[in-house]
């Protein structure tokens, strides 16, 4: 055969080969994604800037949270002046308690709720329920029985990191919905770019402020986001600069006061509770967001819990007293117009 010939066939059988390796590869990715359980369609699984922008929140906040949360939760005990009252006998020291973010990733109930956080996050951006029915498919039915903690650790995330909660809004045909904690639909800063709210860190904030008397120092706020790897001056995925973001968009957007310290020399400040803030949550709810993120319950904050308790009927009585004198008011105006109607 002619050295050209042979040539030619050479390249072609080169060219076959290169081709049955692509493919073998695309078969062998297909068959990965069917073992994990998503749909060939799932949404998740689109590689476009904004899924690799989503992606990234999830990595930055794993990663966080598998190095810094111990610190985060030490600081909130210690504040509250040691009212978590199981913390230090029963809870595991931070290098105890958290596994490496390499070995959490080859936790398959840890890959589950991570592929679900990502499947939520596409429900919440596309408006639409999330039905118990896609949940299994999703999840595979080799992890049936996982369900309930795959759910629980996912959901947890959602209300974590994007102040988003799950919640069953149909049992009927068992649909879920992600609630904000905060009113996103007005826009402002708690909007993020990709559609995705802020609400967590404004959570957080909102919670170190209660825990430290419901004041806080610049020192106190930055000592426990620098324990969640938030740093001023360093862009975060979701929340941009975070010292712009605290002290000029929430308290442009009222949720937050910042303010000197009065008669402080040097000056210093501190952050309170904007009236915003004051009417979209209460104390009890940040304490129940704190809680979860401590993996306790609020009434392991015995102090915080009784200010939260009384907050809530301080709360209740205003209302009452709110829905009277509107009561008041609009029989008065009935009794007003009756009269003016019988003198004519």
């Amino acid at each position: 055969m002619p050295r050209g010939q042979k040539s030619k066939l050479r390249a072609r059988e080169k060219r076959q080969h290169v081709r049955g390796e692509t493919q073998d590869l695309k078969g062998a990715q297909a068959t990965a994604v069917e073992e994990e359980g998503f749909p060939s369609s799932c949404p998740v699984l689109e590689d476009t800037p904004e899924s690799s922008h989503v992606a990234g929140i999830l990595q930055e906040s794993e990663k966080a949270s598998a190095t810094t949360t111990p610190a985060a939760a030490a600081i909130l005990c210690k504040k509250s002046d040691g009212s978590a009252k199981s913390q230090d006998e029963e809870s595991p020291s931070p290098s105890q308690a958290t596994p490496s973010t390499e070995s959490s990733r080859k936790d398959p109930v840890t890959r589950k709720a991570s592929m679900l956080v990502q499947f939520f996050i596409e429900k919440y951006k596309m408006k639409e329920p999330i039905m118990k029915a896609d949940i299994l498919k999703l999840i595979n039915r080799k992890y049936k029985q996982q369900f309930p903690e795959i759910l629980r650790r996912a959901a947890e995330r959602m209300e974590l990191i994007f102040g988003l909660e799950l919640k069953e809004t149909n049992p009927s045909n068992n649909s879920y919905d992600l609630i904000s904690q905060l009113d996103v639909t007005k826009g402002g800063s708690l909007c993020g770019g990709t559609g995705l709210p802020k609400t967590g860190l404004l959570m957080t904030l909102l919670g170190v402020i209660f825990v430290n008397g419901n004041r806080a120092t610049e020192k106190d706020i930055w000592e426990f986001l620098n324990a969640l790897g938030i740093y001023a001056g360093r862009s975060h995925v979701l929340f941009g600069e975070p010292r712009k973001f605290i002290t000029k968009d929430l308290v442009q957007d009222k949720y937050l006061e910042y303010r000197q310290v009065p008669n402080s020399d040097p000056p210093c400040y501190e952050f309170l509770w904007g009236p915003r803030a004051q009417a979209e949550t209460t104390k009890m709810k940040v304490l129940e967001f704190l809680a979860k993120y401590n993996d306790t319950v609020p009434s392991s904050f015995p102090a915080l819990y009784e200010e939260a308790l009384r907050d809530e009927k301080e709360r209740a009585g205003a209302k009452v007293a709110a829905t009277a004198s509107s009561t008041v008011t609009a029989s008065a105006s009935s009794r007003a117009k009756s009269s003016r109607f019988s003198s004519i």
